[in-house]
């Protein structure tokens, strides 16, 4: 491992000299080209920086207690021996981390879709509230949030709802979020107080546009059509609402939150872009006799991976096993404890395949 961090040091430096150079000044792009990938390899080579000063650090600290005849410095090389020593392994296994193949998509912005699941309408309100979810929590990390289509229903609910999340390193914090959110509470028209158990789909879909992915427009059917919400409401005088439908995968995708055509088209095609490209990328990943099992970041819809109990003041993550009591928060947007939590337990899956290879 060390050869390879000593190539990525090497590489570091480089970068960090020709964007010292006057000239690289004169190129803003080639400037920024660079300035990327210092700050991709960053992480490791500060992780590398410090693995490096606690190995130094012991072995000035043996070399010490090897040589000195006084006991009091003895027992001084003596503690700081012994505090290098139990540092270094968490250091090693944080450059390990560091170093697990990246997922090309983490920087990518987000396509998430939420339907309403079993439950009839209650199912529909508790896709709003997971929309409302996702909305506040990329409010706290200074993400951007745009619909694309909504389907709404006359007591607020949400049929189906597809909206993007645009923001550095959105689908890497989102992307475990795929699969089917199930709830238990007391719905509002529920009389007799009794629990009812819903749920809702999730998918999360890194966006994608044409150049990633090629769309032959030889196999798509384009219709135009006015926008319309719940109960015939918000219905513009323009027919701007964009349907694209992909004729051999029967995939079909509505944009109609533009008041421009031509914005609602472009957004159309990139979501539909993202869905046959997720849908590519499972296919593959099934074929692979190797595909990891592990549900965490596997994204399956049909796998139900949390519970939402609002008697119980719970959400039960049920990939990790990581039960909150503090269901408030979670449906205000405060995701990053369960999010950090899928995360690590995603690394710690990469770092044992690893260890297997």
């Amino acid at each position: 491992m060390d050869e390879k961090l000593e190539k990525i040091e090497e590489k570091y430096e480089i970068l960090t000299a020709r964007m010292e150079d006057p000239d690289t000044y004169g190129d803003p792009a080639a400037y920024g080209a660079l300035a990327k990938e210092q700050r991709e390899l960053e992480p490791v080579v500060s992780a590398y920086r410090a693995l490096k000063r606690l190995r130094g650090e012991a072995e000035q600290a043996q070399t010490l207690l090897a040589g000195e005849e006084d006991a009091e410095m003895r027992q001084l090389a003596r503690e700081e021996l012994e505090r290098a020593r139990q540092a270094i392994p968490a250091a090693e296994l944080a450059l390990k981390t560091l170093l697990l193949p990246r997922d090309l998509n983490d920087g990518k912005n987000v396509i998430i879709e939420i339907r309403g699941g079993v439950g009839g309408e209650e199912s529909a309100l508790f896709a709003a509230s997971l929309y409302r979810m996702y909305a506040m929590y990329a409010e706290r990390r200074g993400w951007q949030v745009s619909i694309a289509n909504l389907n709404e229903t006359d007591l607020g609910g949400i049929k189906e709802i597809s909206f993007v999340v645009e923001g550095e390193g959105a689908y890497s914090r989102l992307k475990f979020e795929s699969g089917v959110h199930r709830v238990q509470r007391v719905p509002e028209t529920e009389t007799q107080g009794r629990v009812h158990t819903s749920t809702a789909t999730v998918a999360v879909l890194p966006e994608m546009d044409e150049v990633e992915f090629k769309l032959d427009m030889s196999e798509l059917r384009i219709d135009v059509f006015r926008s319309s919400g719940a109960g015939g409401q918000k219905v513009n005088k323009t027919s701007s609402a964009i349907r694209v439908t992909h004729i051999p995968t029967g995939t079909v995708v509505e944009c109609q939150d533009e008041r421009s055509q031509y914005k609602n088209k472009a957004r159309a095609l990139s979501i539909l872009a993202s869905r046959l490209a997720q849908a590519e990328r499972e296919r593959q990943a099934a074929d692979r006799a190797d595909v990891r099992r592990s549900q965490v970041g596997a994204g399956m819809r049909n796998e139900r991976i949390r519970t939402y109990n609002f008697p119980q003041g719970r959400v039960t993550d049920h990939r990790i096993g990581l039960t909150l009591y503090k269901i408030d928060g979670v449906m205000d947007g405060d995701l990053d404890e369960l999010i950090d939590a899928l995360v690590t337990a995603d690394q710690a899956e990469k770092l044992r395949q690893e260890g297997q290879t």
